[in-house]
Parts: C-alpha cells; structure tokens; sequence
C-alpha cells in the first residue's frame, strides 16, 4: 500500500513539474499560429462571412447595404439571363478541358519516368510552356491562331484548307482555342510532377512479378501502373475540376467573354455584375452559389472514389 501511494506521490511531482513546460509549449505553439490565425480570420472567414451578409442585401459600394432577403437567389434563378449560359459554358470548358488534361499530363509523366538520355532536359523543356504569365500566353495564342495572318491558319491554307477557323474569333470555336491553350500551358506542370511522384512511389516489386507473370509492358501499364495511379488520377481530377470551373483569366484577357457571350464563364459573369454593374450584394451571391457547387461537386468526386480508387495496402 505504501509502495502504491509512493508512486502516486511520484506521479503527481512529473506532473506538477512538467505542467508549466507544457503550458509554454502550447503559448508558442499558438504564438507561431497566430499570423495564420489572423490571416484565416482577416482574409478568409471575415470576409467570407461578410459576403454572406452582402448576399442578402442590395450594396453597389456607393451607399449602405440595403436587406432584400433572398431576392438575389431569386433573381439568379429567375431573371438573369446569362446566369444558367454561363454554367453551361463552364461545365462544357472544365468537362473537356479537365479529362484531357489530366490524361495528357499523366501519359506524359509516364513517358518522362523512363531512363532516357537527356531526361532532366526533356522534363525541363515540357515544364518551361508552365512558366509562361497567363497574360502572355494568350497574347503568344491570340498571334498563332488569328484569323488573317496566325501561323496555324496559314499552315492550315497551305495544306489546302480554304476556310480555317476563326479561333477566339469564331462563337464554335472560342472555347476550343482556350482549352487547347490551356493543355499547352498546364499539361507539362504540376499535374505532370504529382504524376511523376506517385510513378516512382510504385513499388518495383509489383512490376517484377508481373514480368514472372509474362506481362509485357502494355499489361504492365494497364494492370499495375493504372491501378496504383488511381489516388494521384483522383487527386488531380479533383484540384483540375475546382480549378476549370474557376476559369477566368484567359477567357478575359482573350475575349473579354466574347464573341457573343461564347466564352461568358461564371467567375467572368460574377467580375462582370461586381465590378462592371457594381451589384455587388449580388455578385456575393453568385460567389455562395458557386462555392456550394464546388463543395457539392467535391463531395461527390469523394463519395465516387471507393468504387475506382485503389490504395494499396490500404
């Protein structure tokens, strides 16, 4: 009893003595957190609670917010006549634009995984259209596909077609030129590096059984190197889908929306009724709108996973 009692006593002093080190271990931790604590709440929550304040309101900057309730959903929904073009168009740019790049950034990685000569230049050169300003690819873009004088339509003449495209100038054709754009200057960058990563996190066993097994490099490819990409192919689509429904500068800068609303995005429509219209209570409540959307869409793509993803050894 007395033996217990010893313990107990001696438990309580490690305490006593180890109570105040860890009292200051938790003051600088927080201390470290805090200028991300004051940025979350001054640049994220602050203001995005704000904005809901504003959604409910009519606001044009000028004078007080004025509560209206729900009356900017409403007119969202009902009298916005590029509202439901808009997401359409969106979906149409990230549904293409999106899966092609992520396959095409894959393929690439796949094939830049390999033990080649010259590898880290061939890396370098795929990843240097990345390091292009978005603002001069497109001016690079708008000169290569114009309709009189652009490289490609008269690349496209002297093959013997008499009517090219008119690219960024053609309402068939605009979102096409931005997806190609898009593919240009995304396909060799960060997709293709999470690719790499998750390429040489595969292990070299799997491929050595399959070589027992017979496989040759296609059975390889569709049997171990498909499969164990699943969580990176899932990774990517996801940040690619949020990113391709947020599309705005290329579609600004090159057409400003046009021609004929033909690449009138969202984000655009929301820039354009907030700092074009100032109706800025509704532009907030095309920005809630859209970020449910988004968190619904993840979701979604989340719950989807379990039937195609494969962890291995999970």
């Amino acid at each position: 009893m007395a033996a217990t009692t010893s313990r107990f006593d001696i438990a309580a002093v490690v305490r006593r003595e180890l109570a105040p080190r860890k009292r200051w271990q938790n003051f600088y931790g927080y201390l470290f957190l805090t200028p991300w604590l004051v940025g979350f709440l001054g640049l994220f929550l602050g203001p995005g609670l704000y904005s809901l304040y504003l959604s409910l309101t009519k606001y044009d900057v000028l004078s007080p917010p004025i509560f209206i309730g729900f009356d900017n959903f409403v007119k969202m929904f009902t009298n916005d006549p590029q509202f439901w073009p808009s997401i359409l168009r969106t979906v149409y740019f990230a549904g293409v634009g999106v899966p092609l790049g992520v396959l095409g950034s894959m393929f690439l990685a796949i094939l830049l995984n390999n033990k080649i000569r010259a590898l880290p230049a061939y890396r370098t050169l795929f990843f240097m259209p990345t390091l292009v300003p978005i603002v001069a690819s497109v001016v690079l873009w708008k000169w290569l596909l114009n309709d009189d004088f652009g490289i490609v339509n008269q690349t496209l003449r002297g093959l013997g077609i008499a009517d090219p495209p008119g690219w960024f100038g053609d309402r068939r054709w605009a979102i096409p030129s931005l997806i190609m754009m898009g593919l240009w200057q995304g396909i060799g960058g960060t997709r293709m590096i999470i690719f790499l990563a998750g390429l040489q996190g595969i292990p070299e066993e799997l491929y050595d059984a399959a070589s027992i097994d017979g496989a040759g490099s296609w059975a390889k490819l569709w049997n171990v190197t498909l499969p164990m990409l699943t969580p990176t192919i899932f990774f990517n689509m996801i940040l690619g889908i949020i990113g391709g429904l947020q599309t705005f500068t290329a579609a600004f800068v090159a057409t400003e929306g046009g021609p004929g609303f033909a690449t009138w995005f969202f984000s655009l429509h929301l820039y354009k009724q907030a700092f074009d219209y100032w109706n800025m209570g509704y532009a907030a409540a095309l920005a809630w709108f859209f970020a449910l959307i988004i968190v619904a869409l993840t979701v979604w793509q989340m719950r989807l996973s379990s039937r195609w993803v494969f962890y291995y050894g999970g």
